[in-house]
């Protein structure tokens, strides 16, 4: 007898098979049969009418800290998302963050890379939690926000990110847009890239650039993991800026020309036409050399040249030229009267350009943070379509005023653009939640639905599915998500979190 069957469900097996309807029976954590009359079991639930699919497996999240919330934070479970990959864009907790606090608003311990893993382990995880080992966090740990290494200092980040893959990283990611992970050359890179081959471990890459210098970028990351022999994950794959719109098919041929050429390389893509990341992307990445921002930003031949820099474009000019000031909602700032407000409303306010009015807000708040409408919606649904990329929220801290991706990424990938405008079908949608992204990063048995399978699953309604959140209130419920498990556990039930930590940190190798 097993422990639970799962029943008169659409079972989909997250590796883009047909989709059936049967059975779902689960014992011990684990999926040990599908089909029809599997025999008796302790419990059985009905879902006839309904979707039975593997959990979701957000590759692109930044939910590193939220274990550490004093009450358990369902906002992914009622996603549907069982897994999530922290630690990218560069920016990790360990090992001693404790230097990138002004950038990143958050003070934590100087944790070596084991010591935050046990942890948030301690803390208890509302779902299953793999990281990365950031970049950026590697080079403040040695340079700080220097732009020049020292001898020696890259050494000892190749030793500390070996220290970080034995502990259990599931890959190295970089932000290249930002300091300091930005201040890096490309050799700096393939070396650290060559610590995650030795380790079996891929590179996720936010890509130095994703407007104007897109192919460059791309060109750059593609040529790091040929060298290093890793695979190559490109988070949050766009483009970026009006002037750069309708270039989709170039991103999606570099990365096909690219696996032609022996690198496995895929992508990630959130559902929106809007990012969101601190305000001082905005600026040129040399604005917060040496950890001094705001000093720079406080001179006026500084301010100066940095809008020359901005305005001129390029990679390592910041956000500036991608965006206008009607494009840019502040989302975070120590001054609350700023929060939800456009950077023009805000230029106006204070009576100053929009440049102005940018230096200052960062100046007084380095860790502020903005949404910032970006793409062009042919270019997302091109991008979303092809077979190499998944799905990533790249969520924020489930929070305030954060984008709506945060509680709403899955269920309107699923209503928006599988139910209402059939960008892809039901079975490659799964796929694109599910397998794509767990097989990228060796999350073993996840990410599919079949004997052998760890039993983490979600059950949703297919008519129902989606996120009403918007830009003004983005926490909204999602709909149509039904039932969840955890290793077969009941996490969610008729829609409701049942308020139990049942997750699990992966530790990959």
């Amino acid at each position: 007898m097993v422990d639970l069957i799962l029943s008169g469900g659409t079972v989909y097996d997250g590796l883009g098979s047909p989709a059936f309807v049967g059975d779902v029976a689960i014992s011990g954590g684990w999926v040990v049969e599908t089909g029809r009359e599997l025999g008796a079991a302790r419990r059985v639930i009905d879902v006839t009418g309904l979707a039975v699919a593997p959990g979701f497996v957000d590759a692109h999240a930044h939910s590193d800290l939220v274990p550490l919330m004093a009450q358990p934070q369902p906002f992914k479970l009622l996603q549907g998302v069982t897994t999530e990959v922290n630690g990218n864009c560069g920016f990790s907790y360990a090992p001693d963050a404790s230097v990138l606090a002004e950038v990143t608003g958050v003070a934590v311990p100087d944790w070596m890379f084991a010591e935050y893993l046990e942890t948030i382990t301690a803390a208890g995880p509302t779902n299953h939690m793999a990281t990365l080992i950031g970049h950026s966090t590697l080079r403040a740990a040695v340079a700080g926000f220097d732009e020049r290494l020292r001898d020696g200092d890259l050494e000892r980040m190749c030793d500390l990110a070996a220290a970080a893959f034995a502990a259990g990283a599931c890959g190295l990611s970089s932000g290249l847009i930002y300091p300091p992970g930005g201040y890096a050359g490309t050799e700096e890179l393939v070396a650290l890239a060559g610590v995650a081959h030795g380790y079996g471990a891929p590179y996720a890459t936010h890509l130095r650039d994703e407007g104007a210098g897109l192919a460059a970028a791309l060109d750059e990351a593609i040529e790091v993991a040929r060298r290093a022999r890793v695979r190559l994950q490109v988070s949050h794959c766009k483009v970026a800026g009006r002037a750069n719109h309708g270039r989709a098919r170039m991103l999606l041929d570099r990365l096909r020309e690219a696996r032609m050429r022996g690198v496995d390389v895929r992508g990630d893509q959130y559902p929106y036409v809007a990012g969101a990341t601190v305000l001082a992307a905005l600026l040129p990445p040399s604005a917060l050399a040496g950890g001094r921002v705001r000093e720079v930003l406080a001179a006026p031949a500084e301010r100066e040249r940095l809008r020359a820099r901005a305005e001129a474009g390029g990679t390592g000019a910041g956000l500036w030229q991608d965006v206008t000031p009607e494009d840019v909602l502040v989302t975070a700032h120590a001054e609350p009267s700023y929060t939800g407000r456009s950077l023009a409303d805000i230029a106006r306010r204070l009576e100053v350009d929009a440049w102005a009015a940018t230096c200052a807000l960062v100046a007084a708040d380095p860790a502020a943070t903005m949404v910032a409408f970006l793409m062009a919606e042919e270019d997302l649904t091109e991008i979303m379509a092809d077979p190499l990329i998944g799905i990533g929220s790249d969520n924020g801290l489930p929070t305030g005023l954060e984008h709506p991706r945060t509680w709403g990424c899955f269920p309107r990938f699923f209503g928006t653009y599988v139910r209402e405008r059939e960008v892809v079908s039901w079975e490659e949608a799964v796929r694109k939640a599910t397998s794509a992204n767990a097989d990228q990063f060796a999350l073993r048995g996840r990410g599919w639905l079949g004997p052998g399978a760890w039993a983490d699953i979600c059950v949703f309604d297919p008519g129902t599915i989606g996120h009403a959140g918007t830009y003004a209130t983005p926490s909204a419920r999602p709909s149509g998500i039904v039932h969840v498990l955890l290793e077969g556990q009941v996490v969610v039930e008729s829609g409701e979190f049942t308020g139990e930590r049942r997750g699990r940190v992966l530790r990959v190798r």
